[in-house]
């Protein structure tokens, strides 16, 4: 047998399988004791697992204004920029009541320049998910080509609210994508905060080292890693967040049999690394072909 299909048959006896659930008006979950996969609002969501159940979260919510993802009530494309911040906080009102005390969240938040009012934007031929028909304007107090600062304005909004803001991670992609842009440099990193709901939490501090064995420093060189899709596959997300990344977040947050959750799965990345560490994982995702791709990596691994 050979090392990677040792390994799924270790996942496979170590968590059940899963579950989808597309119907939200259903009775609450008294205990989690499966896989559960939600096609639906985040909040909504959340609102059937049960107090203090998830040991670590790892998610990405959508990036304010980059995407248009095509489906009612999604977060991020045509709502404002305090509407976005108090949405993803909302959310984050139910990730408190179902994270243990000593758990703990990992969020990576990307930043945006404003638009200078333009209601769209054009496609690129090397990402053909860029284009959009609808974004919003320019925030109040802000010019046009401002870089916005979203990921500290969330990070101290979930701060005010009571969260530890723990760490800032420089994620630097050393395979960014290249950018038109001519006078300013080409953005090649995103950030992630380690948040916890305590002030003591669970954290295993040597679960991963940095280069040359050193203790893990706050950047990280970690590439992007394209999913190479069937010619007939329809779902085709276009920020999937790398394996190593959840990899690194993770390993050092969970406990053994322990809940993982992503309140905005997107492609699944967190739910499939949560499997690979030996962890059950619970997912929610708004859009239904979204969904139908976490299960096909899901069932694929």
């Amino acid at each position: 047998m050979s090392g990677r299909a040792l390994q799924a048959a270790l996942w496979d006896e170590a968590t059940p399988g899963y579950t989808r659930i597309d119907n939200l008006d259903r009775k609450p979950f008294t205990s989690i004791d499966e896989n559960l996969l939600f096609c639906g609002d985040a909040k909504k969501s959340l609102a059937l697992l049960p107090s203090e159940s998830v040991q670590t979260v790892l998610t990405s919510p959508p990036y304010w204004s980059l995407r248009d993802y095509e489906v009612e009530d999604q977060t991020g494309c045509d709502d404002s920029l305090e509407s976005y911040v108090a949405s993803v906080m909302d959310v984050f009102e139910e990730v408190r009541r179902v994270l243990r005390t000593d758990g703990t969240v990992w969020l990576n938040v990307g930043d945006v320049y404003t638009s200078g009012n333009r209601r769209y934007r054009a496609p690129d031929r090397k990402n053909r998910a860029r284009a959009m028909d609808v974004r919003p304007p320019t925030p109040e107090g802000l010019k046009p080509k401002d870089l916005i600062g979203i990921p500290w304005r969330l990070a101290f909004g979930l701060q005010e609210a009571g969260w530890w803001l723990r760490s800032e991670v420089i994620w630097h992609k050393p395979n960014a994508q290249p950018e038109s842009v001519q006078d300013r440099p080409t953005k090649a990193h995103e950030t992630v905060f380690l948040l916890s709901k305590e002030q003591d939490y669970h954290y295993t501090i040597g679960a991963v080292c940095g280069p040359g064995g050193r203790r893990l420093r706050t950047v990280w060189d970690l590439p992007t890693k394209p999913l190479r899709r069937p010619a007939n596959w329809s779902a085709d997300h276009p920020a999937m967040m790398p394996l190593s990344l959840a990899r690194q977040c993770m390993a050092m947050t969970v406990r053994q049999n322990c809940v993982v959750l992503d309140p905005y799965a997107g492609s699944g990345t967190s739910l499939i690394v949560a499997r690979e560490l030996g962890c059950r994982w619970v997912g929610a995702e708004i859009k239904p072909n979204y969904v139908d791709l976490i299960e096909h990596r899901v069932s694929g691994l």
